[in-house]
């Protein structure tokens, strides 16, 4: 498995506890730290997604070389 989209499933995770303290304890402070993880994770998808284009735009380029 790659190793951004391993990162990207271990941050996920890692938010669980505060969805827990959020939705099930009603802490205010947790959702904070959700929304700080989340516009986080954000930017891990968005390097993602430009990681993945550039390995498409470059298998494409080695192709039409041949």
């Amino acid at each position: 498995m790659h190793q951004k989209y391993q990162e990207l499933i271990d941050f996920i995770q890692s938010l669980e506890p505060d969805i827990e303290k959020f939705y099930t304890k009603g802490q205010s402070a947790a959702g904070t730290r959700l929304r700080k993880g989340l516009s986080e994770l954000k930017k891990k998808a968005q390097e993602l997604r430009n990681d993945i284009q550039a390995v498409k735009a470059s298998r494409k380029g080695g192709k039409s070389e041949n």
